[in-house]
């Protein structure tokens, strides 16, 4: 892990840009060593600089926690593959034409998955060794990956779900096997995730402990003060 930029913010919090090989990341922690990581991780096309996801990783650090972010394959700072935009210009396509979109998103969001759990786990490790960073650790962001995360990485202590994400069948079966304390955040009228596809995966998960928080309003509205409600709920299960 190179460390390529560093800034102190005006709340305290130390932010750090990182490289890991091709993995492009930042780092935020507020001086309070050694600390519980969050893996911080969002979903598809955004960037790992995009506002609301610096402010849920600001919030997080302030709150004691080492936070992380990296960009996903094809996302952020990444290149975009010939395969990825086509499959993005589909999606597009047939949303705008009202068609069916689940075999488009298995298309692209199963490759991610695949990719991008592995180069998780890989930043984790250089994570776990900086001595700022103690551990235990969770993961917030987007279903589908946090689900294999949960699956094959046991460093993964809790996790919080963001529910607005399509998560591949593959992913709906891999449910059944996340035992660790989930926080699940659905949005009631999310127009791309059907309110029973995310209802009906939550009753999947093997979690003994799980909570559902949903709240009314489309994709993106999910209400800030369920980022407090983040922060205590790993507060439980990571301190």
């Amino acid at each position: 892990m190179q460390f390529t930029a560093e800034q102190r913010l005006d709340d305290g919090i130390l932010e750090r840009e990182f490289t890991l090989g091709e993995i492009p990341g930042t780092l935020w922690t507020s001086g309070s060593a050694p600390a519980p990581l969050i893996l911080i991780g969002h979903n598809g096309g955004l960037h790992k600089r995009e506002p609301r996801l610096v402010a849920r990783a600001r919030h997080s650090a302030a709150y004691g926690y080492a936070v992380a972010a990296i960009d996903h394959p094809g996302h952020g700072d990444r290149p975009r593959s010939a395969v990825d935009e086509q499959a993005r210009a589909d999606l597009h396509r047939a949303m705008a034409a009202g068609e069916p979109v689940d075999e488009i998103f298995e298309s692209f969001i199963v490759p991610l998955v695949e990719k991008a759990a592995p180069e998780w786990q890989t930043t984790l490790d250089a994570l776990l060794s900086l001595p700022e960073i103690g551990g235990p650790v969770g993961y917030s962001g987007m279903t589908a990956i946090g689900i294999r995360l949960a699956v094959v990485e046991p460093r993964i202590a809790a996790a919080g779900f963001f529910a607005g994400g399509y998560v591949p069948r593959a992913q709906r079966e891999e449910a059944r096997q996340v035992t660790i304390p989930l926080l699940f955040l659905p949005q009631w009228d999310d127009e791309g995730n059907p309110r029973q596809r995310a209802l009906d995966l939550f009753d999947t998960f093997g979690s003994k402990e799980k909570t559902l928080h949903a709240n009314l309003g489309g994709h993106a509205g999910t209400p800030w003060f369920e980022v407090d409600d983040g922060d205590r709920f790993f507060g439980r299960h990571l301190k």
